[in-house]
């Protein structure tokens, strides 16, 4: 397939929401097309009814858009010259298909009634009790209008082998493959029948999918070489996997936390950050050490020889470093505006210092989601705690807090609500620790501690003295010197 052109596909089920797992195969499929200057095709695979979820096919297109994974061809208005792409809507093509198969002597009509048993073998599979039935039974099954399914003839012997871009050569012995359902009595397709049937049909050259499909790919090159068609490339990719509580790993699930791209998103993590993280879970760059891409980096960089035939180990705490670094390299107000939302609701002097606040917060977030807790200190003013006074880098002890906090009040004080910022108390109190021939840090830890009431703070004493505003401040620092007066 050298010589054509590249065309991959996505084939999601509209059953709910996008797993990381499918996000990453879409992703890998469209860098791959966009790297080859090829086409990438949205396709839904909604022949199973029961699992079928209303909103769905929208779902994953709005998920796709969100993500930067833009479809050459597919459903509704993104159109194409090979559509339906809604396999529902192909009902007659899969009929067509399945019945040429049988003219090719690859597939046979089966009446065998639900009900009924018709098991054998090592591994439970269909007797095959309708594969060689003579012509004229068939014909007046047909004719008197007896319900059907259309069956693949597998091999009864030998082996089918199918080569793999990141597991080489694989080979199934044929007497595993079980005499499979191509098509159903109500004429639904089956999932091995239909998606070969699409594949060729919208001509995709490279397959890219999960490792559970493995297996299935050998009914797949049969039904391929039964039509006399060109076999597509397979790539499987090897799963995603969870980190559980006691060091070991499985299958990534909700067990894990969030595993869809929408809650991701609803936890405050950029789309972007998401799908750069998704793209390194089993992917790396062979020409350089780069771990943040934009979408034309990851597809300049983007190639087969990159994926790991290893499962990937879905890690929080790399997904939190990624989306630091969007966060790091974002404007203060886009960074205020994304994050407002996941603030709620906000005291006055907190609202009116917002953009001054996201401007401290916006370097030590991951994901918003982290904001309520970050400004819980803002909002109430935590308990006392006295062993916060006391720091060895800084020779803060509570005795050297209880004899400069009065001090600094008072100096605060002479300070109008005019003058009341970051810039002017920062140079009263440098005046006051000059004069004092004090080292900076132990001053100013006392004050950060009076009025946040915690160790690790966004911003120095004199950024959160002007966002918490003056009446506010002082009224802090005053209840401060009245705990540490009382010990």
């Amino acid at each position: 397939m050298a010589d054509k052109k590249v065309r991959t596909r996505f084939a999601p089920s509209p059953t709910g929401f996008m797993h990381i797992g499918n996000l990453r195969t879409a992703l890998y499929a469209y860098l791959f097309a966009k790297a080859e200057h090829g086409d990438f095709i949205l396709r839904i695979e909604d022949t199973d009814r029961a699992r079928y979820v209303e909103g769905a096919v929208d779902f994953i297109k709005r998920t796709l858009s969100a993500a930067g994974i833009v479809p050459d061809e597919g459903p509704d208005d993104i159109g194409g010259d090979c559509g339906p792409y809604v396999q529902s809507e192909r009902m007659e093509i899969y009929k067509e298909y399945a019945v040429k198969l049988v003219e090719l002597g690859h597939a046979y009509y089966c009446f065998c009634d639900p009900g009924e048993t018709h098991t054998s073998g090592d591994f439970g599979g269909y007797d095959r009790h309708c594969r060689d039935l003579p012509q004229e039974e068939i014909d007046a099954h047909l004719k008197n209008g007896d319900p059907y399914v259309i069956r693949q003839k597998m091999p009864l012997d030998g082996e089918t082998t199918y080569f793999d871009v990141l597991h080489g050569n694989i080979t199934i012995p044929n007497s595993e493959l079980e005499d499979q359902v191509l098509l159903k009595r109500d004429g639904m397709p089956t999932y091995n029948f239909a998606n070969v049937i699409d594949d060729h049909l919208m001509g995709v050259t490279h397959i890219i999918r999960g490792a559970e499909f493995i297996t299935s790919t050998p009914k797949h090159v049969l039904l391929y070489k039964g039509y006399g068609w060109e076999l597509p490339t397979f790539i499987h990719l090897a799963p995603v996997m969870g980190k559980n509580e006691d060091g070991s790993v499985s299958k990534l699930s909700k067990r894990h936390g969030s595993t869809s791209f929408e809650d991701l998103v609803n936890e405050g993590y950029l789309p972007e950050a998401i799908v750069n993280y998704v793209a390194l879970l089993g992917w790396s760059p062979k020409t350089t050490n780069q771990e943040i891409f934009s979408m034309a980096e990851l597809i300049a960089a983007f190639s087969l020889e990159g994926l790991s035939k290893s499962p990937a180990v879905f890690d929080y705490d790399k997904l939190n470093w990624v989306s630091g670094e969007y966060y790091k390299a974002m404007g203060d107000e886009e960074f205020a505006g994304r994050a407002r939302k996941f603030a709620g609701e906000l005291p006055d002097y907190l609202e009116a210092h917002w953009a001054k606040l996201c401007s401290l917060l916006r370097t030590r977030i991951s994901h918003l989601s982290e904001i309520p807790r970050e400004i819980a200190f803002l909002k109430e003013q935590p308990a006392f705690d006295a062993a916060l006074y006391t720091n060895k880098r800084n020779k803060v002890t509570p005795e050297k807090a209880l004899e400069l906090l009065p001090e600094m009040i008072e100096l605060l004080e002479q300070v109008t609500e005019a003058d009341w910022n970051n810039d002017a108390l920062y140079a009263r109190l440098n005046a006051y620790i000059e004069e004092k021939g004090l080292k900076k840090g132990l001053p100013m830890w006392i004050l950060r501690i009076g009025v946040a009431g915690q160790s690790v703070t966004p911003g120095g004493a004199t950024e959160l003295l002007e966002i918490l505003g003056r009446e506010n401040s002082l009224a802090r620092l005053k209840k401060s010197l009245a705990n540490l007066q009382a010990l």
